[in-house]
């Protein structure tokens, strides 16, 4: 390994750790040489990703946490910094949709859930790990969405807070900057995660078809996104701060030519 891509000794926490994205980045850092904190409101998962962590040989701690409420998320990041002595690493993983439904029908409910989740979560716990990453000139990672860059119909509120994520990481970056922390975000776009191929099946979408609009001609993997996420936080982005980089194969580009390969 390039000794810019190795975390060896470095202690990361990620949010939403137990499956999809957030497992396939929680075990990519480990075997880059990273301790894992992995956080997420169901405890089953988590163990088993903690499981896999140390099979790797690198220490795992699984929390319980709903990052939506201000108190837990600060409790989560202290006990992983108390757990293992130290944080250098925050991936702000946790997110999703509360369904599909056009603004005419949205209920404010649900409009609250999702930018609690999406966008104040990732909030809390920044500001719950600063302190800690200043220390150790440590790094944040947003996970937002392509829906947060160009905006996706039905689900209005996931694609507002994914973009207030993406200004998040901006301003904390330039504010945390001279501390020495860098914040940056990843959006990924159609990712075939576990809950997405189960939402694929149930409903009869073709993602195959769908896919072949995008410049690669095929939808991405958890880990796909997860070498990206591994590359900002390690010393070979160390002049990288306040970017947000799609993983989502490509542009999708209208024209009125048809242009050859």
């Amino acid at each position: 390994m390039l000794q810019e891509f190795d975390l060896s000794g470095r202690v990361a926490l990620v949010t939403g750790g137990g499956t999809g994205i957030g497992r396939a980045i929680a075990l990519l850092l480990a075997k880059r040489g990273a301790n894992v904190a992995l956080a997420g409101r169901k405890r089953a998962p988590l163990d088993g990703v903690v499981a896999e962590v140390e099979a790797l040989g690198r220490r795992g701690l699984a929390l319980e946490a709903d990052v939506r409420e201000l108190a837990r998320a600060q409790a989560m990041v202290e006990s992983a910094a108390t757990h293992f002595g130290r944080l250098d690493i925050l991936v702000n993983n946790a997110g999703g949709a509360h369904g599909h439904v056009g603004l005419a029908k949205m209920d404010p409910a649900k409009w609250d859930r999702d930018l609690q989740l999406n966008l104040s979560a990732a909030m809390y716990a920044s500001q719950a790990a600063f302190p800690h990453l200043r220390r150790h000139r440590g790094s944040i990672v947003n996970v937002s969405s392509v829906a947060g860059m160009h905006g996706t119909q039905g689900v209005a509120a996931y694609s507002a807070a994914k973009a207030g994520l993406q200004m998040l990481t901006r301003v904390a970056a330039a504010e945390w900057g001279p501390a020495g922390v860098r914040v940056n975000a990843v959006a990924p776009g159609m990712t075939a995660t576990e809950k997405a191929r189960a939402g694929w099946e149930k409903t009869g979408f073709d993602a195959d078809s769908a896919a072949h609009v995008f410049p690669l001609g095929r939808y991405g993997l958890p880990e796909e996104v997860a070498q990206v996420v591994a590359f900002l936080v390690s010393d070979a982005a160390s002049y990288v701060t306040g970017e947000a980089i799609a993983v989502a194969g490509g542009p999708v580009l209208g024209g009125m030519v048809k242009v050859d390969d």
